[in-house]
């Protein structure tokens, strides 16, 4: 059954595996909801307690979760290479991710060596178990741009792993090394624009034409962009701090990068074939325009000394990048991946005629989807909002992303609902 060109669907792992981490997820950005709206020292200072634990559940509980998810249906659909056991893969990652994060957070708001110890142990297992079976899966295959987008992402994944652990062992208490300031910015580099960004635009390759009905991205893009990408990510690790005109020529590049990926894409979408309301353009339309942004908050740093050692900086990227771009742009994936997924294992299962099963719009409702939208861009612009009145608005941040995060969950569940209901299996 292969209704697409490329795409290999008979080969596609059985639903619980990838629905495991799609599940989990929004319990992440609820918990960082609830953690923002409790306190507003996430959004005081980039190094506070409160900020570490409520970026890594953005990035680690709810941005790597569903990546991860997705990658395990991606690789055997659109690679066409099955992870090697797939079911041991993602039941260790599953858990040792799910664990790892909450023990990681948990050290970062009680100080805790032993919880933050937990947790680099938890995560590098989780982690180094799925990176060596997807690079298992991604060498059997030739490169086509989508899989050099993955193998680039994949090689950033494990620069910020092994960074990361470094950093909170030095947390926990090890002694500081040298130019630690620069493994901590290498960490950042690799995490947000190696492994969320490229993995996005690898994806992004396939899934904007294929759900979107748009043209395809340009051929030089696709070919060139995340390699280019990946190696200014090396450089800019590699060239000291203080080498400043060097970092103004990479960060440049980086940024351009960016901004042709963002223009790119919107221009792809404006052009899209089917002109019907999709609440999941929305999504991508607001990633786009954050990470946009992004880039009119990061660049001006360079000539502006002021703004570069501004306390705010730092924090509105963080906002614009992992809940601007990465969550809208993850959510608005979950809303093609999930109903997509539902539909496809029950046709597969019962050999199902049209109109016999729901179909993808009749698992997740756009009256539903749309409701979450407006309150995840509710939840956007008051974190924006709250950067510069923490105590003010972080409550107000903090419920709204809470909210956002029921309501994707409940979304969620009710395809998975459906799916079981009309004869379902798990395995």
């Amino acid at each position: 059954m292969n209704s697409q060109p490329g795409l290999s669907f008979e080969q596609a792992p059985p639903f619980h595996q990838p629905l495991r981490f799609f599940l989990t997820a929004p319990l992440f950005l609820l918990v960082a909801g609830v953690l923002l709206a409790m306190e507003s020292g996430g959004l005081n200072s980039r190094w506070s307690a409160g900020a570490l634990a409520l970026t890594h559940a953005l990035t680690l509980g709810f941005l790597a979760m569903v990546m991860l998810g997705a990658l395990m249906q991606i690789l055997p659909v659109v690679a066409g290479s099955t992870l090697p056991a797939s079911r041991t893969v993602a039941m260790v990652s599953h858990a040792a991710l799910t664990l790892g994060t909450t023990f990681l957070m948990t050290g970062f708001l009680r100080s805790s060596p032993v919880a933050l110890g937990s947790g680099i142990v938890l995560l590098l297992t989780g982690f180094m178990v799925f990176i060596a079976a997807a690079t298992i899966s991604l060498m059997r295959v030739a490169g086509s741009d989508t899989v050099r987008g993955m193998r680039h992402a994949l090689a950033s994944l494990a620069l910020t792993v092994l960074l990361g652990g470094l950093l909170a062992l030095i947390r926990a208490g090890w002694e500081n090394p040298p130019m630690i300031e620069g493994a901590s910015t290498a960490h950042a580099g690799f995490g947000l624009l190696g492994w969320i960004l490229l993995l996005v635009a690898g994806v992004a390759y396939q899934v904007v034409p294929m759900f979107q009905i748009t043209p395809p991205y340009p051929l030089l893009l696709r070919r060139w962009l995340t390699g280019v990408l990946f190696v200014l990510l090396l450089l800019r690790a590699l060239v000291p701090l203080h080498a400043a005109p060097a970092v103004f020529v990479i960060d440049a590049c980086l940024a351009a990068g960016m901004l042709m990926f963002a223009f790119v894409t919107l221009r792809l979408q404006s052009q899209r074939r089917r002109k019907l309301p999709d609440i999941t353009l929305d999504y991508w339309r607001t990633g786009m325009t954050s990470l946009i942004a992004c880039v009119a908050v990061w660049l001006p740093a360079q000539c502006w000394p002021a703004w570069a050692k501004s306390d705010a900086r730092p924090l509105l990227l963080g906002v614009l990048f992992l809940y601007g771009f990465a969550a809208s742009v993850v959510t608005g994936m979950l809303y093609k991946i999930v109903p997509f997924l539902a539909w496809f294992h029950l046709q597969a299962q019962h050999q199902a005629k049209a109109g016999t099963i729901p179909n993808m719009k009749q698992m997740i409702t756009e009256r539903k989807m749309r409701l979450q939208f407006r309150v995840h861009l509710a939840a956007l612009l008051l974190l924006v909002a709250a950067v510069a009145w923490p105590n003010v608005l972080h409550i107000h941040a903090g419920i709204a992303v809470a909210l956002s995060s029921l309501l994707l969950l409940s979304n969620m569940f009710a395809a998975l609902r459906l799916y079981l209901k009309h004869g379902g299996r798990m395995s």
